[in-house]
């Protein structure tokens, strides 16, 4: 049983590395987004609190995230552990996890934070390309399609998202420096936090975490 958080800023690979994680280990993958939409869509008190703040683009209070974050840990499918994706993003959501963790005489066991310079984030970000039609991902770089702007899968449109364009991944990243790099000293102080870089292929970083979860 493994209780793990997965740190890394935007661009780092964390989906992709998470999926892998909670297949070789065999635990439940949790990313906040997921909870905020399943709550929502349940139309659950705390749902509809976070709804409330969704609908007018505002971030969700930390008190608030942590406890849709704490119900959806106390469920039977995560009893054989779990892997946190996307949360805590602040110091403060990470202390009051870890008090509510404690209150339940539980700990987490790794935090694995992903290492990747803003260098290699800000192009790697801005390259991908997804298709409009069945939402195969690609890579002008890595993954290019057969034909620009044709999806190899389906013939549909494959365009850049507003999220990837190259201003916004910069003002993520700042956001992210700002409010959740500091939780890599927290997590250091703590004893549980182990880097590993990012800037490698996805299966040499794969092996790397995997080593760093004593695997």
């Amino acid at each position: 049983m493994k209780r793990v958080v997965l740190l890394g800023p935007p661009g780092a690979g964390k989906g992709t590395q998470a999926t892998g994680i909670a297949e070789k280990f065999n635990i439940l993958h949790i990313s906040t987004g997921d909870i905020f939409r399943a709550n929502v869509k349940q139309g659950t008190p705390l749902g509809l609190k976070a709804k409330e703040y969704m609908d007018k683009g505002a971030l969700v209070p930390d008190e608030l995230t942590c406890d849709l974050v704490e119900d959806r840990i106390m469920q039977d499918d995560c009893k054989n552990g779990y892997l946190l994706d996307g949360f805590p993003r602040t110091v403060f959501q990470a202390e009051h996890f870890d008090k509510f963790l404690a209150s339940k005489g539980q700990q987490l066991d790794d935090v694995i934070d992903i290492e990747v310079p803003d260098s290699v984030l800000i192009p790697r970000a801005a390259g991908r390309r997804v298709c409009k039609q069945c939402g195969k991902p690609y890579h002008v770089e890595f993954n290019p399609t057969k034909v620009e702007g044709v999806c190899d899968a389906c013939g549909g449109e494959v365009y850049q998202r507003a999220d990837d364009a190259e201003e916004t991944v910069r003002n993520r990243l700042k956001v992210y420096a700002e409010q959740t790099a500091p939780l890599t000293g927290y997590y250091k102080n703590s004893g549980i936090l182990k880097a590993v870089n990012g800037d490698q292929t996805m299966d040499k970083v794969f092996a790397d975490i995997c080593k760093a979860l004593g695997e």
